[in-house]
């Protein structure tokens, strides 16, 4: 795969639309044989820690979904692309943390996005997400 890291901050910095989740699903899914719409759709709900929680980094969350639909496990008996994708998925967590220090995003972000003002927090969003975003995409794309 060719390096997708500028199209996954186009996708994020699109009119304020679309999630690190989004952004990172989108980027990669119709090589990966999903619909675009679709998974638009799928990632929606991980965007801000898991819809606004704080709890894991969206960026983080759509990687491992593009993991799963690059190497997932769909067959009862086969598991070892089960194996591979958890190996994967580790392997994605331990790189991003040496980089980030954490997964979680409030901690990431420094915000509380049920209880911060808006404003506050989308500042925050739009200084520190591309960045992860980006160690995310970089860490994808070398797993892959």
């Amino acid at each position: 795969m060719e390096s997708r890291v500028k199209k996954v901050l186009e996708c994020f910095n699109n009119a304020e639309c679309f999630n690190c989740a989004q952004a990172m699903l989108t980027t990669y899914c119709e090589d990966l044989g999903l619909a675009k719409e679709s998974a638009f759709k799928l990632a929606c709900g991980f965007g801000a820690g898991m819809g606004r929680l704080g709890h894991t980094c969206g960026a983080v969350s759509g990687a491992y979904l593009v993991i799963g639909l690059k190497h997932g496990h769909f067959l009862l008996d086969d598991l070892e692309p089960r194996e591979k994708t958890y190996a994967l998925v580790q392997e994605f967590e331990r790189r991003f943390v040496e980089r980030n220090q954490s997964t979680v995003c409030r901690e990431l972000v420094q915000a509380d996005f049920l209880h911060d003002d808006k404003s506050v927090f989308m500042e925050k969003v739009h200084r520190i997400c591309p960045g992860l975003l980006t160690d995310a995409a970089e860490i994808l794309e070398d797993i892959l």
